[in-house]
């Protein structure tokens, strides 16, 4: 969810924070009560913190890791497999996770609503993707160190009463050969012990006018993936031009189905949204089927983000009234 303005500044999918210390913690403390009251009274059935704690949404869990330099960043050239220079952090030695990092952060959440809560963490290949190895010879064992990390947080925060968990995965969508050599090993080996419902996040149509990457196509990942423990999928297809027909041999599995452009565009209209909607319910079970914008609103206005959801709970809420 968008970030008050009064806590800090977002640029892509960062944030720069305006205090420190106890007042941070506190201003995020109030931020996530807010936006947990905003779902709330938008008719959201499972909400999030928001992630109003976090700068970004991959290496919030890392604070707690071994063998990663947050602080000292350096440019990386290829980034989600496009020459797009980015500042991300070092990995300097063996990734180890020292301790929770999240696991507070739904404990919050879960003390200031009775609806189901789900967390997202940023899954093996992304944490890769989106830093610089200068340590592991083999970044197949280091997916795998990393899912050992994520399984251990994710334990503790299914432990915490964690309802639903998410992990996010864009770099799969970039790199097919990476997930059929060890990126969906990886993911699974993030699920031993888990019995939470775990969804991955599949991205495709990012915000910000970034182009479509249509070349990477959904069936051949689902296909591998559905060979792994995943719960199912998280699948973009408000800004994406795919037809959903595609989804039709996945549909045992729990679909959190996009269907709200996240980006700086103007709300679409709630029959806009149903058609997208019930186009895929052809192929899915409805019971299977929750309703998601297609990646985080963070990148964009707090009205903003508030009048789209409206659009998706007026959807989800008409549908139901035609079952």
């Amino acid at each position: 969810m968008p970030r008050p303005r009064w806590m800090g500044e977002t640029e892509r999918n960062r944030v720069t924070f305006r205090l420190e210390g106890r007042a941070l913690d506190e201003a995020q403390d109030d931020a996530t009560i807010v936006t947990l009251r905003e779902q709330e009274a938008l008719g959201i059935d499972i909400v999030t913190d928001g992630e109003q704690r976090r700068e970004g949404f991959i290496f919030h869990m890392c604070r707690t890791w071994d063998g990663i330099d947050l602080v000292n960043q350096v440019q990386k050239e290829v980034y989600r497999r496009r020459n797009n220079p980015r500042m991300v952090p070092r990995v300097t030695g063996k990734l180890k996770r020292r301790s929770p990092a999240t696991v507070d952060d739904v404990k919050f959440a879960k003390a200031y609503t009775n609806r189901p809560v789900k967390m997202a963490l940023a899954g093996p290949m992304t944490v890769i993707d989106s830093s610089l190895n200068d340590a592991y010879a083999d970044e197949g064992e280091m997916a795998m160190d990393i899912a050992a990390a994520v399984n251990a947080e994710l334990i503790d925060l299914q432990a915490a009463g964690c309802d639903l968990l998410q992990l996010d995965e864009p770099a799969m969508t970039r790199y097919h050969e990476k997930v059929f050599d060890y990126g969906a090993a990886a993911l699974d080996r993030c699920l031993d012990g888990v019995m939470v419902p775990v969804i991955v996040h599949l991205c495709y149509g990012y915000p910000g006018g970034a182009a479509l990457q249509h070349q990477y196509t959904y069936p051949e990942l689902l296909d591998r993936l559905m060979q792994t423990r995943i719960a199912g999928f998280t699948v973009e297809f408000g800004r994406s031009t795919y037809d959903p027909s595609i989804l039709k041999p996945y549909r045992e599995r729990l679909f959190m189905f996009g269907c709200i452009d996240p980006g700086n565009t103007p709300a679409p209209t709630v029959d806009e949204v149903k058609r997208r909607v019930a186009s895929a319910l052809d192929y899915l079970d409805p019971a299977r089927v929750m309703l998601s914008p297609d990646c985080g609103l963070m990148t964009i206005s707090r009205d903003l983000a508030r009048e789209k959801l409206k659009v998706m709970v007026a959807v989800a809420q008409d549908l139901r009234k035609g079952m």
